[in-house]
């Protein structure tokens, strides 16, 4: 059984759907099995279908007003880097509202079900192909797996959202009596969980470099300096999860194919910017392609 891992990375989807696309495409793999975390959850039904074309123009069009209802992010540019810094207005607005995160994403859930539809759930739901999204269940501490098999299309749709809400900048849902958030605060990169469902070979898409090459740059505000140390934190999830997808690999001889992006693409995935995630999309498309290439080299 072959299965298609894709992390989270926020914007920085836009390189796993070009990996992804030449994988489909150019080599041909047929997955039984695809699973994802946040931006990754966004992409994996597209791509079980086939609509490579569809999920590019969705993630290349993509902009912070299709995602939030409340924005807590202002962003300038300032010597060809994005200096972020809080939407005080909108943060505030939350606070007088007794809401617990700084901002809103309802409109992503909307832009979700108007890109997904009925039909296209339907169509997958009887494919046979296995699709999971990984959430986080905040009040018990824990991941959790959502196959599209246990679920409606409405329902279905939620988990996509949640698993892509990144606590305390997007909303905070509650569901059964739990409160949810993001899949990659517990599972970034779910290798295991592929294994565990019976995967004997894995591609896994992973949205960030393998290692640090330059010195990263710590926000210079108190908001820019929070999102840098969830993103550190989430780097050591992680690390985490491909060590012990490694380990697992080994103990049940599963063959495991990492394509890690080979630059940083950028401080902040959660910027969407239209002209920078199509770059990426194609960047994405070539590393795939040479070490692809690399590879067959190294085996011949």
């Amino acid at each position: 059984m072959r299965a298609l891992v894709i992390s989270g990375g926020g914007s920085k989807g836009a390189f796993g759907g070009g990996v992804a696309q030449y994988l489909l495409e150019e080599k041909k793999h047929k997955y039984d099995l695809l699973i994802g975390t946040s931006t990754g959850s966004l992409l994996i039904p597209h791509l079980a279908l086939g609509k490579v074309d569809k999920i590019k123009e969705i993630y290349t069009s993509v902009d912070m007003n299709k995602i939030f209802d409340i924005n807590p992010f202002v962003v300038k540019r300032k010597n060809d880097t994005d200096i972020v810094s809080i939407n005080h207005f909108n943060v505030l607005l939350q606070f007088l509202k007794g809401r617990r995160t700084f901002g809103e994403s309802q409109k992503l859930k909307t832009y979700i079900k108007d890109n997904f539809t009925l039909e296209e759930f339907k169509l997958l739901k009887e494919s046979g192909c296995t699709i999971i999204v990984t959430v986080t269940n905040l009040s018990k501490n824990e991941v959790e797996y959502k196959a599209i098999t246990d679920f409606d299309y409405e329902e279905f749709c939620d988990w996509i959202w949640i698993s892509c809400n990144y606590i305390p900048f997007m909303s905070l849902v509650t569901k059964n009596n739990s409160e949810y958030g993001d899949g990659g605060f517990s599972s970034l990169v779910p290798i295991r969980e592929a294994i565990n469902r019976g995967a004997t070979e894995v591609d896994v898409v992973i949205l960030e470099t393998e290692m640090l090459s330059i010195p990263k740059k710590i926000g210079k505000n108190p908001f820019s300096l929070m999102i840098d140390l969830f993103q550190t934190l989430l780097n050591q999830v992680e690390k985490h999860d491909i060590t012990i997808g490694k380990l697992a690999a080994k103990n049940k001889n599963v063959k495991l194919n990492l394509y890690y992006t080979p630059t940083q693409l950028t401080n902040n995935a959660l910027i969407f910017n239209k002209e920078k995630m199509h770059l990426w999309w194609q960047q994405g498309y070539d590393y795939a392609k040479n070490k692809s290439e690399l590879m067959s080299d190294n085996v011949q």
